[in-house]
């Protein structure tokens, strides 16, 4: 599931964003990561984005990042797009914008940079300087000290390698202005944490994609929640916030950091080889909370069974 923009093609439907794996040096366990990625791939998530938020993107060292986009990459083999993850202050935020390009990704996706609560006119030079510096798409996330107004995003439009917004703020009169101004010269993504929990009120303003965490351990149910979305599955949809989808949330917003400790969590609880550790300052989860997570997945593959091949019937409607 792709939207067109002129003659580039940006991201839809469920996005995967692996996690970053460590050893027991705190480097990156490339064969971990590798798992993760395939995991994805095979579960037919439509594109990966690595060294992102749930990538700890604020941690990694230059040569983890070199080895996430290159395994990434070979992983994919063209099936998927890979994006990455470029930002903090704007001389690295460029020289991962080049790694990006170098090594053949399809895009990055811009995080906010470093500490700045900067005016519209500074994020708009951070902003044009990065997606003007290689021919990869762009997609810019709004969020945190990145937040822009229709102005400054309509002056980035000139950019023809801008190919999308993707929204971590959730302030839904800002979105109601852009998208119902900007239409379909974007992509829209949902990257609220569990994007899950607020689609359905994203998917009518015209965000077709969404980052899916748990796609990461129980991508089956990101399916079916997103089809039964499309459809209009009033009880399915029902199920799946009572049973699966609120009790993960309620665990995720129990401790700062949890939107990437989580995800390794329940990888861990589904047999996926990442282990729980996560870089400082993110904490690991809580004993309390990984049992109750346990639960959680427990009960999701009990009352939602995983199909032999997952539909993608989501992907054919949009």
């Amino acid at each position: 599931m792709t939207a067109n923009i002129g003659s580039r093609t940006a991201p839809g439907g469920i996005l995967g964003f692996p996690v970053a794996p460590m050893d027991r040096d705190g480097r990156l366990d490339v064969n971990a990561f590798e798992h993760n990625v395939r995991f994805l791939v095979t579960e037919g998530l439509e594109a990966i984005f690595v060294a992102c938020g749930s990538g700890e993107f604020h941690a990694l060292s230059p040569q983890d990042y070199r080895s996430m986009v290159e395994t990434a990459l070979s992983v994919a083999g063209g099936k998927v797009p890979v994006y990455t993850g470029v930002g903090g202050n704007i001389s690295q935020a460029l020289e991962l914008a080049r790694i990006s390009a170098e090594l053949g990704a399809e895009g990055y996706l811009i995080l906010p940079p470093y500490l700045i609560d900067a005016e519209q006119e500074g994020l708009y030079r951070y902003l044009s300087a990065i997606i003007g510096s290689t021919d990869l798409n762009a997609v810019v996330y709004q969020r945190d000290n990145c937040v822009l107004t229709l102005h400054t995003l309509e002056r980035l439009l000139a950019l023809p390698q801008l190919v999308g917004l993707k929204d971590g703020l959730g302030n839904m009169d800002l979105n109601i202005e852009l998208t119902q101004t900007i239409g379909g010269r974007l992509s829209w993504l949902n990257g609220m944490p569990m994007a899950e929990v607020t689609m359905p009120a994203y998917v009518n303003l015209g965000f077709k994609a969404y980052s899916s965490a748990i796609s990461n351990y129980i991508p089956h149910i990101s399916r079916l929640f997103y089809n039964a979305l499309l459809s209009g599955d009033e009880a399915l949809l029902g199920e799946l916030y009572r049973h699966v989808i609120l009790p993960i949330n309620a665990i995720r917003r129990q401790r700062k950091g949890y939107a990437v400790a989580l995800i390794k969590a329940g990888m861990q609880i589904v047999g996926h080889p990442v282990g729980t550790e996560v870089r400082p300052p993110l904490i690991p989860v809580e004993e309390e909370h990984y049992r109750k997570l346990e639960l959680i997945i427990k009960e999701a593959f009990e009352r939602f069974p995983k199909p032999a091949a997952a539909p993608k019937e989501g992907s054919a409607r949009i």
